[in-house]
């Protein structure tokens, strides 16, 4: 007989992580109260309970305890677009809480061939925003910093001469055209270091490096290194090479194959919570196993929806050439390096990183800088400079920081 919300138990959670398996049993009676349109997808957050970062904790304990505290009538008034969504018996008969992730991929394929997927996505925005209204979000202990460097390994005489630099910041920020480069990367660095002496809070400072990561004075700032991934992105791949010659699953199904994967299959160690947040990087998104730059920008976007720290400084360094997928794969050719494209990935990744502070709460009050490393170009935007201008001060690093920090 196939479970439905209404009948769960607390032992149908038996295959959950512990402390997911816990909150499930806490909130089952919640939980046998909400529609198979939307329960799977709740569950799909907290079956990762043990692995979210503090602030996806939060976030999912806030959603769990406002809907447990509301009156019935009042829950089933917010889930009657959901609920009127007429679902398939073949649906209903999936595993869908153990598998809730298999379940929604179902979910959007179905919605989307039976045209109910705009009542659903009317449904779901009406949701989230009776939700942020109702649970608004902790004030910050300090004002959100974000750092971007991009351009390393560009052979000097080369760079922005044939390509304008932070063309989609310019309008949001300050340019600067005589930055002295020198001790730049230090300067960095001690800006780090000195954020999270002033709040040392797990998984609130990061720095993300396409290339190796340069040490830190202080090991609490979450660290996550394109090279230090080197034998995982290897392991992976060798994974993706025998899945592909099997001619047995097409993308889909290989993804989902990629999808389940744990830290320990492909040698990992250590905090669990960082590993598979790094597992995630490489199995879920496209092209962070081969390219420096798509994984910065990928890790700078996943960190800052997930973790949403208060610091975040991503490096990007220089990428191999593309070349076709079947020789990425099998890697049977010496990798080349693309600086000057790379210099463009990353002023793009630099804008999207900005775009995605955007999305986080404090937004008015961040800062954000982007520098050509070693160079004197770099962008400033921050609450205290006006933007669309141009600055020709000479100014160093540690100068434009006391302006926007």
């Amino acid at each position: 007989m196939p479970i439905t919300p209404a009948n769960l138990q607390p032992e149908h959670f038996a295959k959950y992580p512990p402390e997911a398996r816990e909150l499930a049993t806490r909130y089952v009676a919640l939980l046998r109260d909400l529609p198979l349109a939307f329960l799977p997808l709740l569950l799909r957050e907290l079956i990762e309970y043990d692995w979210k970062f503090p602030a996806e904790r939060r976030d999912l304990d806030r959603q769990l305890s406002y809907l447990a505290a509301a009156a019935p009538s009042e829950r089933r008034a917010m889930f009657a677009a959901f609920a009127q969504l007429k679902l398939p018996p073949s649906l209903e008969e999936t595993d869908w809480v153990n598998a809730p992730a298999g379940f929604s991929e179902q979910l959007s394929a179905f919605l989307w061939a039976s045209h109910q997927i705009d009542a659903f996505r009317t449904a779901a925005v009406d949701y989230v925003q009776k939700l942020d209204a109702a649970t608004p979000p902790e004030p910050l202990p300090m004002r959100r910093l974000g750092i971007v460097l991009i351009g390393q390994g560009v052979a000097p005489g080369n760079g922005s001469s044939s390509y304008a630099l932070f063309r989609k910041l310019r309008p949001h920020g300050v340019y600067f055209n005589q930055v002295d480069p020198h001790n730049g990367m230090q300067t960095v660095l001690d800006v780090i270091a000195g954020r999270y002496r002033a709040h040392p809070v797990a998984f609130d400072h990061w720095y993300i490096d396409g290339g190796a990561a340069e040490s830190l004075s202080n090991g609490g700032v979450s660290q996550v290194s394109y090279q230090a991934l080197g034998p995982v992105r290897a392991a992976l791949l060798d994974r993706m090479q025998k899945l592909a010659q099997t001619n047995t699953m097409g993308p889909e199904a290989m993804s989902a194959a990629l999808a389940q994967m744990k830290p320990e299959e492909v040698g990992m160690s250590g905090d669990s919570v960082l590993n598979h947040f790094q597992v995630d990087l490489l199995t879920e998104g496209s092209g962070t196993q081969v390219f420096s730059t798509t994984f910065v920008q990928w890790a700078a976007r996943e960190a800052l929806r997930r973790a949403q720290p208060v610091t975040l400084f991503a490096r990007f360094a220089p990428r191999q050439r593309e070349r076709p997928l079947s020789e990425l794969l099998a890697g049977n050719k010496p990798n080349e390096l693309d600086p000057q494209g790379s210099l463009i990935d990353g002023d793009m990744g630099g804008y999207y990183t900005w775009l995605n502070m955007q999305r986080l709460s404090g937004a008015d009050k961040s800062s954000f800088l982007i520098w050509f490393e070693g160079r004197n170009e770099a962008l400033a935007i921050g609450p205290s400079l006006v933007a669309g201008t141009q600055s020709g001060e000479a100014l160093n690093l540690a100068q434009i920081f006391s302006r926007i920090v």
